[in-house]
């Protein structure tokens, strides 16, 4: 199956022959900016935000993680572990490798090793999520193997920040929000999504994604700012809900949510009420929804700002990109904008390939990186980056918009920062610093 990530900024893809990273810019056309066949059988890819550095780990040796310049076409280095790694998450201050019952914090900088988080509870999914603003850096992963307890970690002081009892089932999805300070989780059950504080974990928001079925929630994602909240499963349906504090809406916003009105008059009353039901009673409602066209395959779903509207992304396992317009307004079935085929294509998909074709103009190869990276930001500065060079692109030095939410500018040079180290492949090398 492919493996999907960075939604943001970009799309990452892994497959059996390799992985391409694709840049989201626009709803119609979706480009390549790379695409690499020296890797097969990639089943994780994860690519820094927008620049040049990609962690790829292979099936062939699943316990070997490969950290390149895919622009230079250079490996900055490789480190292999005990075990199958399961899951990479990195931000511009750290890197983390879960394995089934470990966890591993490098400083993404250097790559130097700065924690081991031993006998960990059994975490044979490699569930985990790192907030993606440095500033803010947390790691949560399962802190229990018979419940689903969240430990989350500081992942900058090296410290436990908090322990949530979060669900009485075993945890299935993890996020947090763009600022780091609410974290959302999903049970195996996938009944009910609950959004908790970060740090002190207290619990904000439940939502309820069905009642009558169990189902097996595959992704949590929150928007950029962080007022909605959508979760895929292997149904057909894509649940969007709107995660607003009580009194912050007013007038026409209040009449228009009026079953959250209910959901919170019950919340205040749940003190009379045994606990099954007054539990029941607080959830809302989702606010919008998606009903793919087919189920039972895995999928990962995503809220992104494309062309200065909200969208809705979905990937599914067998190559495919919906686009859904989101209405942040009145909310209900979102529409599908355009589909984007993202490898293969299906005998029975032939015609319909054909009429896009057709309506789009035939396939653009992929282009530069520089020629990606020089596309006017579609949105507001928020943060500067200074130092970041690509070639054709801003030149080393120079200030540069950076699509990441910080406190203030952060300091990228691919020449200097990531230098090369000694490399570990299968225990042999100059050095030993990559092995563990």
């Amino acid at each position: 199956s492919p493996y999907f990530c960075n939604f943001f900024w970009s799309l990452a893809l892994g497959t059996k022959t390799g992985y391409k990273l694709f840049s989201l810019t626009m709803v119609e056309k979706l480009d390549c900016i790379h695409e690499s066949a020296e890797i097969p059988d990639v089943f994780i890819v994860e690519r820094l935000f927008s620049s040049s550095l990609v962690v790829v780990v292979s099936s062939t040796m699943p316990q070997r993680m490969n950290v390149n310049h895919f622009k230079k076409g250079t490996e900055i280095c490789s480190y292999s572990y005990p075990n199958k790694i399961l899951a990479v998450k990195l931000n511009r201050q750290r890197l983390v490798v879960c394995l089934e019952e470990s966890v591993y914090i490098h400083n993404i900088k250097d790559m130097k090793l700065l924690k081991i988080l031993l006998n960990t509870p059994s975490n044979p999914a490699g569930l985990c999520a790192l907030s993606i603003n440095h500033s803010n850096s947390y790691l949560a992963y399962p802190g229990s193997a018979t419940s689903g307890e969240i430990i989350v970690y500081d992942a900058i002081n090296l410290t436990t920040a908090t322990t949530i009892p979060a669900h009485d089932s075993l945890l299935a999805a993890l996020t947090f929000n763009t600022l780091a300070t609410k974290l959302a989780s999903a049970s195996e059950r996938g009944t009910v999504i609950r959004v908790f504080s970060i740090p002190e974990g207290l619990r904000l928001f439940e939502f309820r994604r069905g009642m009558k079925r169990y189902v097996s929630i595959s992704s949590l994602s929150f928007s950029p700012d962080g007022q909605y909240l959508s979760a895929s499963s292997n149904t057909e349906t894509v649940h969007i809900f709107k995660v607003e504090q009580v009194g912050q809406c007013s007038g026409e916003d209040k009449a228009a949510t009026w079953s959250a009105y209910v959901g919170r008059m019950f919340s205040a009353a749940s003190s009379y009420l045994p606990a099954q039901v007054s539990g029941m009673m607080s959830q809302d409602r989702a606010f919008a929804t998606v009903h793919l066209q087919s189920s039972g395959q895995k999928n990962v779903c995503t809220l992104a700002m494309i062309q200065k509207l909200p969208r809705l992304l979905v990937a599914t396992a067998d190559g495919q990109l919906f686009i859904y317009n989101l209405d942040p307004q009145d909310g209900g079935e979102c529409m599908l904008a355009h589909k984007h085929r993202l490898f293969g294509a299906d005998e029975e998909n032939e015609g319909t390939e054909s009429e896009e074709l057709e309506a789009t103009g035939p396939p653009q190869p992929c282009p530069s990186y520089a020629a990606t990276a020089a596309l006017p930001a579609s949105g507001p500065v928020t943060a500067t980056l200074t130092g970041y060079s690509e070639d054709g692109g801003a030149k080393k030095g120079e200030v540069i918009p950076e699509h990441e939410f910080a406190a203030g500018p952060v300091c990228l040079d691919d020449e200097n920062e990531f230098p090369p180290i000694n490399w570990c492949r299968d225990g042999t090398g100059d050095g030993q610093e990559g092995c563990l």
